[in-house]
């Protein structure tokens, strides 16, 4: 699509409208699934779980959050950012993600090198390797598999999108294959199968006392904030989204993705998670979050060589898709004329090498979630409310790429949108995480009070802002 006055400040051929459209509802599908489909993924499904206490309490908390995500899509990012927050402003949202999707690249890199890692220690000498060697406040292992992971993904990229769709419709599909793989084998193991949640009530207190979610598990607080969480994980594929869909071939091609991907897909693999970690606690007596814990115990090793390529290639999906593709787009926003899609790429994965040694996301996981999910919620809600409730879901595409156009706002900075945005986040992200002077509970739900107060701010600030044009123009005419 052609552009007419573009400016090259604002204008490369990556950032520019898709013109081939090749993504069935197949590769729409495979969008959601290599989002879930990932050790990180199951980690928190798993976890959660034991939050609810059984599988009828999991699977209400789960479904409704699935369904609350079905709603939650279809925002164009690269189109909204500029149009509500400015041609020039657009970059700190752009930025803030990429900043996010850094940190889950570091996080899905480890967990994908931590699979590999748990295969290899069954061999003695490489377990002593282990043991013994370390830097970077890592073992040698891990770091050596930590690298090796990290340059993989970089080789998948290099091809474009189209190669990335490719990978996504096999690593999506693969998983689930693994997932039954797992859940079958230990159900046969285990001798038995139950909806109950299999976990004796004393375990499960011990193991989500330091979860920071409120209420014990399957309480009404605890449900909410399962489904809290679950929403908050999926925060930045909300506004991701639009770097995939705008390849579908149609409209019908999204929403037919998006019904399989979201609701029917998430809420299965979660059931499987949740069963699978029952039938886990039965088989080996603990209560085992992580499938490739769960692996590192098979007897045959070719089933565990098996599920750790296999986790291990499920994240690398993810982290191509949600984590790797969109700051790639995001930094060459910054400096279109400089930064390619590559190269906006290759910047996303030298900062999460650099935070590999920090791993700011081990830990529990719906803190981490909810931390990282709430600074993308003031941003959302912004950029919805301009969408639907100001502009009416009409977008001016030229004046996005022209400098002095309808969304040049104040010399191309929306000051609105930024008074709105700072206070989402002072409630969202930075009240609740840096002081006392909220619940403890608040945080849980920082991304949904970040939506809320960006967006009903910016809908007050542009009401008024419309209030006083009309009646100046009123004034003129009078």
């Amino acid at each position: 699509m052609s552009i007419p006055n573009a400016s090259p400040s604002l204008y490369n051929e990556d950032l520019a409208p898709a013109t081939e459209r090749k993504w069935g509802a197949f590769s729409i599908f495979n969008v959601w699934t290599s989002d879930v489909h990932s050790l990180w993924g199951y980690y928190l499904a798993a976890s959660l779980f034991l939050l609810c206490g059984n599988f009828l309490n999991f699977i209400i908390a789960i479904g409704l959050g699935s369904l609350v995500i079905f709603f939650l899509t279809g925002v164009p990012y690269p189109v909204l950012a500029r149009s509500s927050f400015g041609i020039w402003g657009a970059n700190v949202p752009a930025l803030v993600r990429a900043v996010v999707a850094c940190f889950w690249y570091g996080a899905h890199t480890a967990a994908a090198s931590g699979a590999i890692v748990a295969l290899l220690t069954r061999s003695e000498g490489i377990m002593a390797f282990h043991k013994s060697t370390h830097f970077l406040g890592h073992s040698g292992l891990e770091v050596i598999c930590f690298v090796i992971i990290w340059a993989l993904q970089l080789l998948i990229i290099q091809r474009g999108m189209e190669t990335v769709r490719r990978f996504q419709d096999w690593a999506g599909p693969a998983v689930w294959v693994m997932m039954l793989i797992l859940a079958i084998y230990l159900l046969v193991k285990a001798g038995s199968f139950s909806f109950g949640s299999g976990i004796p009530r004393d375990v499960l207190l011990e193991k989500t006392k330091d979860a920071g979610i409120p209420g014990e598990p399957g309480s009404i607080a605890s449900l909410g904030a399962v489904a809290a969480t679950w929403i908050t994980y999926f925060a930045a594929l909300y506004l991701n989204f639009c770097d995939f869909s705008r390849y579908a071939r149609d409209e019908a091609a999204v929403r037919k993705g998006n019904i399989w991907g979201l609701p029917v897909n998430l809420i299965l693999f979660t059931l499987v998670a949740g069963v699978t970690t029952t039938a886990a606690f039965t088989v080996y007596g603990e209560v085992l979050l992580h499938p490739d814990q769960i692996s590192a115990k098979f007897d045959s090793w070719f089933l565990a060589l098996l599920a750790a390529l296999t986790f291990a290639v499920a994240t690398l999906g993810i982290n191509v898709v949600a984590n790797f593709v969109s700051p790639a787009f995001d930094f060459a926003n910054v400096f279109p004329k400089r930064i390619t899609f590559k190269r906006g790429g290759y910047i996303a994965a030298l900062i999460a090498l650099v935070l590999y040694p920090f791993a700011p996301w081990e830990g529990g996981a719906a803190a981490f979630v909810g931390g990282i999910g709430a600074t993308m919620g003031p941003i959302f809600g912004v950029m919805m409310v301009d969408y639907y409730l100001i502009s009416k879901g009409v977008v001016n595409v030229n004046a996005l790429y022209q400098e002095d156009g309808q969304y040049r706002y104040q010399g191309g900075w929306h000051v609105s949108a930024f008074i709105a945005a700072g206070i989402g986040a002072l409630f969202s992200s930075i009240l609740p995480n840096f002081t006392t002077m909220l619940p403890s509970w608040w945080g849980v739900y920082g991304w949904f009070f970040g939506v809320a107060i960006g967006g009903g701010v910016y809908y007050v600030l542009r009401s008024v802002s419309a209030t006083k044009a009309r009646d100046r123009a009123g004034n003129r005419v009078g």
